[in-house]
């Protein structure tokens, strides 16, 4: 570095910044290098872009408190009118937050993988702090059917199918009927089914190679739609059948040697099917980054992501495993030329909202400057990194970046998010939209206004979603003055959520997203309930969605046949006719009549939701886990971050408003909570029990803040709450 750099304790002062010396090293000693940047033109460009834009960034969280400010005062104001939408709709245009809709258009983003673009399929979304999850995720692109449905409750344990210890022939058996059938069904032959095939085979007799079954008959018998087979390859006695069905692969593989493959019809050892198309490797909700230290983590482990570098080790059934970047798939294309196919899903990556800050770097008033634009710079200078990698398909082909941008407030704030990502190409010497932007639709300003939110990013979007948890903690937030709220469960139940989702859809469509773009829908939170996920979870692409969020890779295999049952271009096709669904439905907030609520049941939600905090927060704040699956109050394993936090907690914050309860209660359902999570955690070396003594643990008060603070905390978000107590934890 030259200038007039110096050290000041552990931060280093370069102009106006000072940065904390672990993320100045990073960036000194990985980043730059890895990209072949130069130092002092990076440390210029960011202060720069840090000047220039957080007037912008804090004037926006302004104009969200006042917003918020005048729809709590104009909901005081209403007293127990009966609710007028047509009213209500006047004044939100009146003070700005509901905005006219402009003319139509269509989105012009250019040069979009297929893997966004024309593929329907899974999505993950994994902390990339984590890197033992990160890699999990990215090598999901590829996953095992058989060890799908064996390990899951897709099948049935009755009838000597348990699950066991060892391998049951009789479970692996009903595995293999099921993978039969669904080759059935996705690539079916022209006559007979795979569970009569002896063995496959490959004819060469033409230009473009076929595949051959023949049945135990011996007949033979070609494909029903021949054109679906597009690859093979070989290796020893193993064989592998490529097809493609609705744009996504599935490898049929045979073995006679294989111990599972020796008895299965066709000596098929397995069916592997193309999974994961994309994946979110996530810096916001489900990471727990409160410092500089804990940022360089998340930092470091995506540019490992994109140099192919990243390992993890672990300990496994007594001996240490490390787990790698897979490799690429390589086959004999139908007209003999090679077929490469990527090992890897396609990584997004979401960047932090623009709310929070960090102390990785502090402005000349020393102000710790604004998260997101921190994760703009950095995380795009990492994918930099991935097109001087050699070992495997690059990320994106056309050498985009791809960054989910979550928790945007309406239309203002996604053109600051345009804004910020042009001064990033601008900064790195990348092309104009080189930075593309995935824009979650979870804030209640966002939906109602997301013609123009999309309008505002039409040249670089690639991707929107329905977000139902954190819609439903802003939602209450945003209407928390207005009256107690429903149940949870009754809430799901309301017109507002179903004409979301589906406006979601319908405006996407309007936007010229299909084959440009993906439109999504959210988590399937039980990772352990896999077959009440094969029941429910096909709705997705039946909806209209392109992709949908699985909690792991195997719900990843197993969502991936759901696509293979839809085909969602034609369903896209076919919703571009439908009306638009209903801004009134949207607009009208799930309130209750508190006389409907008797003791029981209030005490019930009161369970339900400390239960679910506590067992979030103890391990976000004692442990830095931003997301896990935590049992909940039935010992159901649910997955839980920042998104199920913000409602529960805001939830409880609006009865303790309107008085359906009140603090001696609430303490006193968080005091026999917190036991409950202690004996639920009674397994985990490193948990710290919360009962023995309440007032010593940071967590439950923590815990309890998020409740007895929920009104004031900006647009109900839990943030500043946890990263505060965090801090505090860290620091003894």
């Amino acid at each position: 570095m030259q200038g007039d750099d110096k050290d000041a304790g552990n931060r280093r002062v370069i102009g106006e910044l000072s940065i904390d010396v672990t993320f100045f090293r990073f960036v000194e000693d990985e980043l730059l290098p890895a990209i072949g940047f130069n130092s002092s033109e990076f440390w210029r460009g960011l202060e720069a872009l840090i000047v220039d834009l957080t007037p912008r960034n804090r004037e926006l969280l302004q104009i969200r408190d006042d917003m918020q400010e005048k729809i709590d005062d104009w909901h005081k104001s209403q007293g127990g009118s009966p609710w007028n939408h047509a009213e209500y709709a006047a004044f939100l245009k009146d003070i700005g937050y509901l905005q006219d809709s402009g003319e139509p258009f269509q989105i012009t983003t250019a040069g979009v993988d297929p893997e966004i673009a024309t593929i329907a399929g899974p999505q993950l979304v994994v902390p990339v702090g984590n890197a033992r999850f990160a890699l999990n995720a990215a090598n999901a692109r590829w996953g095992s059917l058989y060890d799908a449905l064996y390990g899951t409750d897709v099948i049935s344990e009755d009838g000597g199918q348990e699950r066991g210890s060892s391998y049951n022939p009789t479970r692996g058996a009903a595995v293999i009927r099921y993978a039969s059938d669904f080759l059935d069904r996705t690539v079916p032959l022209e006559s007979g089914s795979h569970g009569d095939v002896s063995a496959y085979s490959i004819d060469k007799s033409s230009a473009s190679a076929a595949c051959i079954a023949t049945m135990i008959d011996g007949s033979s018998s070609g494909f029903r739609e021949p054109g679906k087979f597009v690859g093979y390859a070989a290796q020893g006695a193993r064989r592998s059948y490529l097809f493609r069905n609705n744009e996504l692969h599935v490898e049929v593989q045979t073995d006679p040697e294989h111990a599972v493959g020796k008895n299965a019809p066709g000596n098929v050892s397995d069916v592997v099917l193309e999974s994961a198309i994309t994946t979110i490797q996530d810096c916001e909700d489900s990471v727990a980054a409160v410092d500089a230290e804990d940022k360089v983590g998340v930092y470091r482990n995506w540019l490992g992501l994109m140099q192919g570098t990243l390992e993890a080790s672990f300990d496994k059934g007594g001996r240490e495993m490390t787990r790698q970047l897979n490799a690429d798939r390589k086959f004999t294309a139908a007209d003999g030329g090679e077929l490469v196919l990527s090992g890897l899903s396609l990584m997004l990556v979401r960047n932090v909202g623009h709310l929070m800050t960090t102390d990785a770097i502090l402005d000349k008033d020393g102000n710790e400057i604004f998260e997101g634009m921190l994760d703009a710079v950095v995380t795009s200078a990492c994918v930099m990194a991935n097109s001087r990698q050699t070992e495997r398909l690059a990320n994106s082909q056309s050498d985009n970046v791809y960054i989910v941008k979550p928790k945007m407030h309406g239309p203002d704030e996604a053109a600051f998010t345009n804004t910020l990502f042009g001064r990033v190409e601008e900064l790195l010497g990348l092309g104009s939209n080189t930075l593309k932007v995935g824009v979650m639709d979870e804030e209640r300003r966002t939906t109602v206004n997301l013609q123009e939110c999309i309008r505002a990013v039409k040249d670089r979007l690639v991707f929107i979603n329905t977000g139902f948890l954190d819609r439903t903690g802003d939602e209450i937030h945003t209407s928390m003055q207005a009256g107690p709220v429903l149940p949870k469960e009754t809430i799901k139940a309301q017109p507002w959520i179903n004409a979301y989702e589906d406006w979601n859809v319908d405006v996407g469509i309007r936007c010229g997203l299909p084959g440009r773009a993906q439109i999504g829908k959210g988590m399937w939170p039980k990772p352990d309930e896999m077959k009440q996920m094969m029941d429910t979870k096909q709705a997705h692409p039946e909806a209209g969605a392109n992709c949908a969020w699985v909690p792991s890779p195997t719900a990843a295999t197993l969502h991936a046949m759901h696509y293979h049952a839809v085909d969602v271009q034609q369903v896209q096709e076919a919703l571009a006719s439908r009306q638009l669904a209903s801004l009134e439905d949207i607009l009208t907030p799930p309130l209750g009549d508190p006389v409907s609520l008797d003791e029981k049941t209030i005490q019930d939600e009161l369970n339900n939701n400390a239960q679910g905090i506590l067992g979030y927060v103890v391990r976000w704040i004692d442990q830095g886990v931003g997301c896990s699956k935590v049992p909940d109050i039935s010992d159901i394993g649910l997955m839980e971050d920042r998104a199920t936090l913000r409602i529960s907690s805001q939830h409880i914050a609006n009865w303790l408003l309107h008085g359906i309860t009140n603090k001696e209660q609430v303490m006193e359902t968080f005091r026999r909570m917190a036991r409950i999570v202690d004996e639920q955690n009674a397994g985990d070396p490193d948990y710290r029990r919360m009962s023995d003594d309440y007032d010593a643990s940071i967590a439950f008060e923590a815990a309890c803040d998020l409740v007895f603070k929920g009104c004031e905390q900006p647009n109900g978000y839990t943030e500043p709450l946890l990263h505060a107590y965090r801090r505090k934890l860290k620091a003894q």
